[in-house]
């Protein structure tokens, strides 16, 4: 069944991203292996400046990192290995959760630009412990504009900060 975005009043609730780096602006929906999210381009993201003058388009790096934060949300709502996780406290927490170890394809088909609105949808294909394979599309209107395939994992929070003897 799904849960919709009344029940999840903050992205920030499930990410540690914060502006200018976070992407994902509002969750549509969100089940056990799917995730739906939606992300308006108003022109003054700070990856648009120079990419490229006079016509501005996201960069496919970070149409990834949009299927990537959205599959990270999917993660950190339901299978988050931590009873308590503040994202306003990184020290506090365990595990960082929903890194990026490896894209398997990534496939573009298209362009998006300011004042469009960037629909993606993630599937969790496979999970093996904390490895989880996904798969995203990214679309604006009903056009496909990228399809991907990537794998996230849980890791020590303290390996992420460079404190690999407190990473074990």
């Amino acid at each position: 069944m799904p849960c919709y975005e009344h029940e999840f009043p903050r992205v920030e609730d499930y990410l540690h991203h914060r502006p200018p780096y976070l992407l994902v602006r509002r969750i549509v929906a969100v089940e056990a292996a799917e995730i739906r999210t939606e992300t308006t381009l108003t022109g003054e993201e700070f990856f648009l400046q120079g990419h490229f003058p006079g016509a501005p388009v996201m960069p496919g790096a970070m149409m990834q990192e949009l299927s990537t934060q959205t599959a990270g949300i999917l993660i950190a709502a339901r299978y988050n290995p931590q009873r308590e996780y503040d994202t306003h406290d990184p020290f506090f927490n365990a595990y960082a959760l929903g890194v990026l170890v490896k894209v398997h394809h990534a496939r573009y088909r298209g362009f998006a630009r300011p004042g469009q609105t960037l629909q993606v949808r993630a599937v969790l294909e496979e999970r093996v412990g904390d490895l989880f394979d996904f798969s995203a599309t990214i679309r604006v209107e009903d056009r496909v504009i990228m399809r991907n395939g990537f794998q996230l994992t849980n890791i020590r929070s303290a390996a992420l900060r460079g404190d690999e003897a407190a990473a074990g």
